[in-house]
């Protein structure tokens, strides 16, 4: 069984962080260790290799837009918001896409329960929205991947408590009217002690947020760990033509920007 190094990499610009993801992937040997690395970004778009601008209603000068090579269409990045990148190697792993995408959705879906919030997956749209109270339906998890050569980069952005404004600027993940919602807004729920040495819930807020990010890298690394097991006995290539909502498949010269995988503080 691989182990998967978890690396916090704080506040980062997200240019650097794509080139860096780019450059370990390009870089990789069979003996590169399988990484997450968790971040959150300044204000950004981002817009999938195959995206169409037009799900930019309302630009915002003051937000950059960047295409990237990833499936999908726009998505925003921004403060409050927690980003695991997936660096797998697919092929050691005897993961399929799909399985991926089933398996990242899944550590999300355990990460929320955590937080006393019940959410589902939608059939052909990546990603996880509340399935209940009054922001049902609402997205507050967004997938997005690319395999290269067998080994996977990007990955998935959950909402911890921030400006969601930016959101109503865009059609989030191509889709028109979609409402986007974060754990805070939606009422996400975290156990602490009171006066009396009981436990009550309070409400989840920036405070919270490492705490997140580093369950979302736990439950990322358990179900991943389950996946291998289980796929282990079949041994399935990774099948890099996958027509995977999540996934992009071409094949396009790697960044030659060096990664800098150095620990930091989540901001």
């Amino acid at each position: 069984m691989q182990a998967i190094e978890v690396i916090e990499r704080g506040r980062e610009d997200y240019a650097p962080c794509f080139d860096a993801m780019r450059a370990y992937t390009a870089a990789r040997t069979a003996e590169s260790p399988d990484q997450i690395w968790l971040v959150e970004h300044p204000p950004v778009y981002t817009l999938g290799q195959a995206g169409d601008p037009s799900h930019l209603l309302s630009p915002d000068p003051a937000i950059p837009v960047v295409r990237i090579d990833r499936g999908g269409q726009i998505t925003y990045h921004g403060p409050g918001q927690v980003v695991a990148y997936l660096l797998l190697d697919l092929r050691r792993r005897h993961l399929m896409v799909r399985e991926l995408v089933h398996a990242i959705e899944q550590a999300v879906l355990d990460t929320l329960a955590a937080y006393n919030l019940p959410a589902e997956r939608k059939p052909g749209a990546p990603g996880i929205y509340l399935s209940d109270g009054p922001h049902r339906g609402a997205k507050i998890a967004a997938l997005g991947l690319k395999i290269r050569n067998g080994c996977s980069y990007h990955g998935v952005s959950l909402n911890v408590r921030m400006d969601l404004d930016p959101f109503l600027r865009i059609n989030p993940c191509g889709y028109a009217g979609l409402e986007t919602v974060d754990m805070a807004r939606a009422g996400a729920t975290v156990p602490a002690a009171d006066a009396d040495g009981g436990v009550r819930r309070e409400a989840v807020d920036a405070r919270h947020q490492p705490e997140i990010a580093r369950r979302l890298a736990a439950a990322l690394c358990e179900v991943l760990a389950a996946a291998q097991l289980r796929a282990a006995g079949g041994e399935p290539v990774v099948n890099d033509e996958a027509n995977e909502p999540a996934n992009q498949r071409e094949n396009e010269p790697a960044a030659t920007a060096p990664g800098q995988l150095t620990p930091l503080t989540t901001a």
